[in-house]
């Protein structure tokens, strides 16, 4: 495991570990992927060609939550090279925003030129069922810090980054065409970023249903902030783990989260496989 150096800058922080992943690294990545809860399985549809423990990356967070493995997984997928996190880092688990979003960076620099994310995400529309798909259109931030708080640098993008399309549309249109012809039911909706760790309470579920939300999860909004800075277009979308609309909320345990996301897990492998052979 390679030491870090404390009193490094955050941009040294972030040269230093695409120094290391780039060791020895023959190809350059050209789509980022991140994998959220429960959504492991599209590792097995990548060509592997090197996989990295984030413990041995310079300044690289680690995962505490149980479902997220900690590796960074290089290979082919469709024929397109792909940098892949197989677990992700959020606020709750203690980390600032610039570690939230530490590894979007990385990634930027390693040479990505799109970003696709995946999570578990708790479903407010009452259409919605458990393992559904949601392809995320927009979003509502509500966590209490923002990863661009703080001193700009400049080599990452503008201090005041236009968030008027923050997921790209041309994508999301080819996501459709995706599902559609291989038969995916499938949803558009927004998507509200809270800090957790803790469910929301039936008045925040009704809260959140109020002021626009179709889906609301722990994580990606982060992500899709430092990613817009640095203008990487990007597509996501959730898996629908419990349903938050009046009438159908219950009590639920993380392991019939992951439970929920099995269901919603090949749907949304076979699209990003599909749409990483189609995109531009």
């Amino acid at each position: 495991m390679k030491k870090a150096d404390s009193s490094a800058t955050y941009l040294d922080q972030v040269n230093a570990a695409v120094g290391y992943i780039s060791e020895g690294q023959n190809t350059i990545p050209t789509v980022g992927i991140i994998l959220g809860t429960g959504l492991g399985q599209l590792i097995d549809n990548i060509q592997v060609h090197k996989a990295i423990s984030y413990r041995d990356i310079p300044h690289f967070p680690v995962s505490t939550v149980e479902t997220h493995a900690g590796e960074l997984i290089f290979g082919q997928l469709n024929g397109v090279s792909v940098v892949a996190m197989k677990g992700r880092f959020h606020y709750y688990e203690g980390y600032s925003m610039k570690e939230v979003t530490f590894p979007v960076r990385v990634m930027r620099q390693l040479g990505i030129k799109k970003l696709i994310v995946s999570n578990a995400a708790g479903g407010l529309d009452p259409e919605f069922e458990v393992g559904d798909v949601m392809l995320i259109n927009d979003h509502i931030d509500l966590f209490p810090e923002n990863p661009l708080r703080g001193k700009n640098l400049d080599d990452f993008g503008v201090r005041f980054p236009d968030m008027s399309e923050p997921y790209d549309q041309k994508i999301l249109k080819t996501a459709l065409e995706v599902a559609t012809d291989e038969g995916i039911r499938i949803h558009q909706g927004v998507y509200a970023g809270v800090q957790g760790p803790n469910l929301e309470t039936k008045a925040e579920y009704r809260y959140l249903r109020t002021i626009g939300a179709d889906a609301v999860g722990m994580s990606t909004v982060p992500e899709v902030i430092v990613a817009r800075q640095m203008d990487l277009p990007v597509f996501a979308m959730s898996a629908i783990t419990d349903l938050c609309s009046p009438g159908k909320v219950k009590k639920i345990s993380i392991q019939e989260v992951i439970a929920a996301a099995a269901i919603a897990e090949p749907k949304m492998t076979s699209i990003i496989a599909s749409l990483i052979g189609k995109m531009e």
